[in-house]
């Protein structure tokens, strides 16, 4: 592949020139003397604070005329407890950071409740600590969750940071917690794909006082990435909701189009964010993270060959975190083992081509964001400039559940390594994983390498490329399957985006039609939207390392909404109409392989309730008979029409979910389905229930094919960071029916102890509702031992 060479050397000579550029030439900015900072920072060259200048001490916050914010951090000398009481003398002493301006629901006006907080560091932690005002009492708060990184978190009343420690606009890390300590810490990259599964060591307590809530945080410089160098220059976005209110205030103005249809997604906009002076950071110094883990169970499984009962076994493992240098990581894991992974929640599959289900395993997910591919950053607040991550048509070029499992059976992996992090304006990902063999599923022994690139150009736009390796291609009887692509984000303001991408797989005896490439361009603004898009998948082309759910076609996509927000009733946030058009023809032989027009009204009312009903009309020209929800569906060509309506109850609701129903044509038959979708039940704060159940009942001249599929997780959390779930589910088109229980509970920073029981059964019996497939407890702990 001389192309993917040539790309290859380019962009390593280009990363290569960018870092010793980096580290050629500095520039000082100069800043008042203070006793808690030194009288100059030292940059690297071509960083420019942005934003209003630096305050001068004693004041700690200064703002110009757009609203935009320069806030400073004050070293602390005397000893710090975290205990989210804020009685140390430093936060009598130092003014805190007041100048919060809202979003929603009236966009740059004043807060209804005063935010007061402060950023300190010391040598070994930065700490930021909030007193939350709110005249309601707090019978008024909404703090219905514990659970650390639980989805509910983000609707509760919450205060949350966020630090672009690059001071790259486009990246950064954020925590928030409610009033209860729960709390959530992610990862955001390039203006979006935030990242919950990022579990870094921190510290975090809250508390009460007269007038509302405290918080506080101590996070270590160790489990943050930055620049070299003492003086730091950050980015910062402060997040302050009223629930009730369905408010949010942020430290800079954040349009009503970025934040999201609830508010909450602002902090994706990192290019809004103030600026963060006078940190300085520690000496470099050896980071040397060490978790070994050992595991034991029991386990049956009745549709194995031989079978398995109550088999006891133990095992071992080790992962090591080092820190190569400031900003760069590297990880190695030797035998891990996922037992403690929750299960994949069931799904109906009501067309011919493979479900997407997420990647839930920790080591794979941590920094994940590096690695996604032909996805743009975020534009406005309605479509996004996002695409191409597997979960729609377009593929994805590395699909980290692909390593390790095959037909949904674990194949062991031996031992994986990764390097992630930024060197100079480069964004740098290199995943090297090899797997044993496994003989139920065929499998025999793999090497896994991936290689991703992508530079920051402009202010708020990227260039990148992947190069991916598979030593023993799936297709292939005796070869190997590579993959690479070039991809570019071009944001030339904050409401359009311009998305391409250009992707070739080599497959041994696969030729020709092997390239896939895109072209979207969309328009993204509060009130009003367009996206068009072009997308090819050639008939063989092949990303073994990745993940497409259909090959060898053209898909053409058009779509339009205007979405007003009526001033003049209160109760009433937006209305949007919104038509698409999606358009698909064969690669090769050029005749229309599907198309589907729809269109749609949704209404969303000021309390985050929403409604919405939709109109399609689909076409599919079978080639072949093809089988579809379980049933053959002869070739031909079919035209269908349905209708969907649904009511979503908002999130901060003691019960909140979405009900839909849809009745239409389905092929040469009927389709009526009835759902409730991310349920949720609050029965105390620690106990809640989230049921989702989708009923189909499909009527063809074959028979009646019906899909019915139950969910229901229960969670109970005794602290923040312990927790017992279970998830109990039910599909009538596997006949399956299995349950999945665990206890999480991080006994230390870093060190964690599970106990998960998994137990499935086969509801297609004669004699008893159910027999017995498999089950199993396993106990696995592990210690985290920082050097």
């Amino acid at each position: 592949m001389p192309l993917t060479r040539v790309c290859a050397a380019w962009v390593v000579i280009s990363a290569l020139g960018q870092l010793v550029s980096t580290h050629a030439a500095v520039a000082q900015v100069r800043v008042t003397p203070t006793d808690s900072s030194t009288a100059t920072w030292t940059l690297p060259e071509g960083i420019e604070l942005l934003g209003p200048p630096p305050p001068v001490p004693p004041a700690v916050e200064s703002r110009d005329a757009t609203g935009g914010a320069t806030v400073r951090a004050v070293r602390v000398r005397e000893a710090h407890r975290v205990d989210g009481v804020l009685d140390e003398s430093v936060y009598a002493a130092t003014p805190p950071i007041t100048g919060f301006i809202q979003t929603l629901p009236v966009e740059g006006d004043a807060p209804s409740e005063r935010t007061e907080a402060w950023i300190v560091f010391d040598d070994e932690n930065v700490y930021v600590a909030a007193r939350v005002w709110d005249s309601g009492g707090e019978s008024a708060w909404i703090a219905n969750e514990m659970r650390r990184d639980a989805q509910q978190l983000r609707v509760n009343d919450n205060f949350g940071v966020y630090l672009d420690t690059y001071y790259d606009r486009r990246n950064s890390v954020g925590f928030y917690v409610n009033a209860l300590g729960g709390f959530t810490d992610q990862q955001i990259t390039n203006e979006g794909n935030p990242n919950r599964d990022w579990n870094p060591v921190t510290e975090i307590r809250t508390g009460r006082f007269e007038g509302g809530w405290t918080v506080e945080m101590a996070i270590p410089f160790r489990t943050l990435r930055y620049r070299p160098g003492r003086e730091q220059l950050w980015g910062i976005q402060m997040r302050r909701s009223v629930a009730r209110r369905n408010e949010w205030d942020y430290l800079t103005p954040v349009p009503i189009a970025a934040a999201g249809p609830n508010g909450s997604q602002g902090t994706f906009r990192v290019s809004n964010y103030g600026t963060l002076v006078g940190i300085e950071a520690p000496p470099s110094r050896a980071n040397l993270e060490l978790k070994p883990y050992a595991i034991s169970g029991l386990r049956t499984d009745l549709a194995a060959v031989p079978t398995r009962t109550n088999d006891l076994d133990a095992d071992a493992g080790l992962d090591i975190k080092y820190g190569l240098t400031q900003n760069l990581t590297v990880d190695f894991t030797l035998n891990p083992d996922f037992a403690q992974v929750e299960a994949d929640e069931q799904q109906v599959n009501l067309t011919r081509f493979s479900l997407f289900f997420p990647e839930k395993r920790e080591f794979f997910l941590e920094s994940q964001g590096i690695f996604n591919f032909g996805i743009g950053g975020r534009t406005g607040g309605g479509e996004g400039g996002g695409g191409g991550g597997g979960g729609g048509n377009a593929p994805s070029l590395f699909y980290s559940r692909g390593i390790g499992l095959r037909r949904g059976q674990p194949v062991p992996i031996i031992a994986g390594a990764r390097v992630t992090g930024k060197v100079g304006s480069f964004d740098v990902g290199v995943v090297d994983v090899q797997t044993d063999d496994e003989p139920s599923v065929l499998e025999k022994p793999t090497n896994f390498s991936v290689l991703r690139l992508r530079r920051d150009v402009f202010d708020r736009s990227s260039v990148g490329f992947l190069v991916g390796n598979r030593s023993r291609s799936v297709k292939a009887a005796a070869g190997s399957n590579q993959t690479w692509g070039l991809d570019a984000w071009l944001a030339p303001s904050s409401e359009v985006g311009l998305l391409a991408y250009y992707a070739e797989t080599r497959t041994d005896g696969l030729t020709e039609r092997d390239a896939s490439y895109r072209g979207q361009f969309t328009w993204d603004a509060s009130e009003w939207g367009a996206r068009v898009a072009h997308l090819v998948v050639g008939g063989n082309f092949n990303p073994e390392i990745g993940f497409a759910r259909r090959t060898g076609y053209r898909q053409t996509s058009v779509s339009a909404r205007v979405a007003p927000r009526p001033r003049s009733m209160a109760w009433l946030r937006q209305v949007t109409l919104q038509a698409d058009a999606d358009y698909v023809e064969n690669d090769s032989l050029r005749y229309v392989e599907s198309r589907e027009l729809r269109s749609q009204l949704r209404v969303e009312f000021e309390n985050s309730d929403q409604f919405g009903v939709s109109l399609g009309d689909t076409y599919e020209n079978l080639v072949r008979n093809e089988t579809i929800s379980g049933a053959l569906i002869p070739s031909g060509r079919y035209s269908f029409r349905d209708a969907q309506a649904f009511f979503t109850f908002g999130p901060q609701r003691p019960f909140s979910a979405t009900v839909s129903v849809q009745r239409g044509d389905y092929y040469d038959g009927t389709l009526t389905s009835v759902a409730l979708r991310q349920g949720r039940a609050e029965i105390t704060p620690r106990l809640s229930m989230e049921p989702s159940v989708t009923f189909n009942w499909i009527d063809l001249p074959q028979g009646h094919f019906d899909q019915h599929v139950a969910v229901t997780r229960f969670t109970y959390t005794l602290t923040p960071r312990m927790f017992v779930s279970s998830l109990v589910q039910y599909n009538s088109g596997s006949d399956s029916f299995s349950s999945d229980f665990r206890l999480r509970w991080e006994w230390a920073p870093g060190s964690e102890l599970f106990v998960v029981y998994t137990e499935a059964r086969d509801t297609d019996s004669l004699d008893r509702w159910s027999e017995l497939v498999s089950r199993g407890l396993v106990i696995k702990v592990n210690r985290l031992l920082r050097m």
